[in-house]
Formats: C-alpha cells, structure tokens, sequence
C-alpha cells in the first residue's frame, strides 16, 4: 500500500507536469483576489500593495535610481513583471529563429488570425464606449480586450485533453505569441510618456553592448544577466515602459547551440519558465485581479468600460479570428487547421478572449490617474474572460471533429436514392 506522501507528491508532480496547471493556478488566483478584495481583509489586501514603503526601504532605494517603485504593487507590475516578459521574448524569439513562426506558410494564418483579433475588439469596445458621458476619457483603454493570456488559454485547452487536435493547440499557442508581439509593440508606442532622453540613450547604449556581446559569440549568462538588470533600470527612468526592457534583453540572448545540443536561450527559458508560471504571474495575478465590487457598484459594473472591455474580449475576439480563418481558408490565402472542424476553430476563436494578465496589465496603463476605472477596467477582464473561458471550454467540449463535417457534406451533396423496380 502507498504511503500517502507518495501519493500527494505524485499527484503534485502529475498537475504540475500538466499542461493545464498554469491556467488552473491562475483560476484559482483570480477568484482568491476576488474574494480577498471583498472580505473583511479588504482594507489589508489594498494596504499590502499599495501603501508607500517605509523611509528607510525608500533611503535605500532613492540612490539606487528605484525611487519610482515606491509600493510592492509597482515592484511585481514594473520589475517582477519584467521577468514575463523576458520569458515571452525568450519564446518569441525561438519561435521565429526554430519554431511555428519561422516558416512562412505556417505562420501565416496565425498571424492574420492574431491581428484581426486585435483590432476587432479595438472596434466593439470603441463602440460600445461611443454613448458614454466621457467617451475621450475612456478611449485609453482601447487595447485592453486586445491581448490573449497564453497560459489561461493553453490551460483550458489542455482540460479537453485529445479531443483537441494537435494542429489546433500550435494554432492557438501561435496566435498567442503574435498576440503578444502586438501588445508588447502597443505598450511601447501608445502608453509611453514623459521621455528622459538621458536615460533613453543610456538603454540604446546597454542595449547595443548586449547585441555587441551576441555578435562576439560571449555566451557567459552573467554577463547577459548584469547588463540586463541594467536595462531595465535605465527604461525604467526613461520614461517608456520598464517591462519592454525584458523583451530587448530576450531578443540579444544568443541560439547558437552547443555540442550538446543546448543554448544559453534555452538554457534561461528552462530555468525562468517555472518561475514565471507558478511565481510570477499568479502574484501579478493576485496583486492586481482584487476588485471591490462594493465600491463599484451594480451602476459601476454595467458601465460602458467594463461592458466594452467585455464585450470585445468575449465578442471581438471571436469575430475578428473566426471571420479571418474562414476568409482566408476560402480565398486560397492560407488553409484552415489540419484535422479541425469549424465548430472547434469556432471554439478556439472563443477561448483567445481570455485576456487576464496582458489585458489587466495594460488596464493599469490605461487610466494611471483614475484608480475607479482601473477597477472598473478589472470587471471587465475578469468577466469577458471568464465567460469566453467556459464557453470556449464547453464549445470544444461537444464540437464535432472535421469528420463529422464531412459526412454531413456528403449527405447533403448525395443524390437521392431512387426506388428500384423489378
């Protein structure tokens, strides 16, 4: 007989080998900061992450150049985050050099499919907000319901277990990626302001030595590691974005494989993809899902920013990705998914409107002044993507496969049999 340590340890080690543990983990996260935000331990939970660090935290920090992350909530948004994405410039840049998106043919649909669902639900929340009473005021949130959460997404999916097609989890997992190509590229031109141009050339300069230390075949991750941490300090004060640094760092860390087979990018994906999956974003997750729905009110949740956020990730999304697969597969331009019927496409197209952590990122960008749509803002990711989470699940769940389409067809374009007559 097991011992029960031995059979907690396994089914640990089973969840978290999984596919879907990530995803389930910031399920779970989410509806905690929910609960968190609105139980007694409110005032605690807003306390913990937003008060102002003690003086003697911030003497130390004030020479260090660090004196913006004044609150634990801007150490895990502007400097733990930066660990995100580092992780996702490490994957995008593997995925163009060797993986889905270095070959043409193959990335094509992915990428059409990602960019018209990026713009349409730009459009349904543009839309959705044009009756408002300050419609100018909220247009800062148009790219909210633009980004899809790669390990929300990927975590649903891998609940379905076979009853997905493999070819439907690359296409998804490639959407997400170019999803992300876009949002890094939206944060970087559309919630930058305030430029130091000191400190902006100091970044192009750290930058250049990373480039310069790639091209000189220095594959010491020290090195790669010291002079990314100076990036990022030097972004940070710059005035754009500090988590864009993690993404430029990512781009200069060197592929080249070793006799071994390995590189120093694969090398800094293993051992960061944990971290940031189980570390990472389940705190951001956590630090920054707690709405207090008492203080937004049922006025406040059927506003037109939290609708519209819903809206366009829940709606736009869809329309956007399932329109662009089938005008593309129709019109010769790229095919659909190979074995995938288009009850799963449909699907699939449903699930890329969890936004979560991308979308509830650039939410705090968005309205940096007006903490109430901030939270007004959160409602609005929680709830699109949360239902775009379980109808995705469910479609998927009951869609018929492409050979059940196909019988269908072929009923349907059968002559009718005629009676025989002896």
């Amino acid at each position: 007989m097991k011992r029960p340590v031995e059979v907690i340890n396994r089914t640990l080690k089973a969840f978290f080998d999984s596919e879907s543990a990530s995803g389930i983990l910031l399920i779970f996260i989410a509806v905690l900061a929910l609960i968190v935000a609105n139980s007694p331990l409110a005032h605690t939970y807003h306390d913990v992450f937003h008060n102002t660090l003690p003086d003697s935290v911030m003497n130390v920090l004030k020479p260090l150049y660090l004196y913006k992350l004044d609150n634990l909530h801007m150490w895990i948004n502007d400097a733990l985050m930066v660990i995100f994405f580092f992780v996702v410039g490490l994957e995008i840049k593997r995925e163009v050099a060797d993986g889905a998106l270095s070959d043409p043919q193959a990335r094509r649909l992915p990428v059409i499919a990602a960019f018209a669902g990026m713009a349409a639900p730009a459009a349904v929340f543009l839309l959705a907000i044009s009756g408002a009473d300050n419609p100018d005021q909220l247009h800062a949130g148009w790219a909210i319901p633009a980004a899809t959460d790669i390990a929300f997404a990927m975590g649903v999916m891998g609940l379905l277990g076979n009853r997905v097609p493999s070819s439907l989890r690359l296409f998804l997992l490639t959407v997400a990626i170019v999803d992300d190509i876009g949002a890094v590229a939206i944060i970087a031109l559309f919630y930058t302001s305030g430029i130091a141009m000191g400190w902006l050339i100091a970044a192009i300069v750290v930058f250049g030595m990373m480039i310069a230390c790639n091209r000189f075949r220095i594959d010491s991750w020290w090195i790669y590691a010291l002079l990314s941490l100076a990036l990022w300090l030097c972004v940070l004060n710059s005035g754009v974005h500090a988590t864009i640094a993690g993404v430029l760092a990512a781009f200069t860390i060197p592929m080249r494989l070793d006799n071994k087979g390995d590189s120093l990018l694969l090398r800094f994906e293993h051992a960061l993809m944990p971290w940031n999956a189980y570390l990472v974003v389940p705190l951001f997750g956590f630090a920054n899902a707690g709405v207090a729905l008492a203080g937004i009110g049922l006025e406040g949740a059927l506003a037109p920013l939290p609708l519209g956020i819903g809206a366009g990730l829940l709606f736009g999304k869809q329309i956007g990705i399932f329109t662009a697969i089938t005008i593309a597969d129709k019109l010769g331009i790229a095919p659909r998914p190979a074995r995938a019927s288009w009850w799963q496409l449909w699907g699939v197209s449903i699930l890329c409107g969890i936004g979560f952590t991308m979308s509830l990122f650039i939410a705090a960008l968005a309205f940096p002044r007006y903490p109430l749509l901030v939270e007004e803002s959160k409602l609005g990711v929680l709830s699109g993507s949360v239902l775009s989470a379980i109808l995705g699940f469910v479609l998927l769940r009951f869609a018929p496969g492409p050979g059940a389409e196909e019988e269908e067809d072929d009923e349907d374009e059968s002559p009718a049999v005629q009676p025989q007559t002896s």
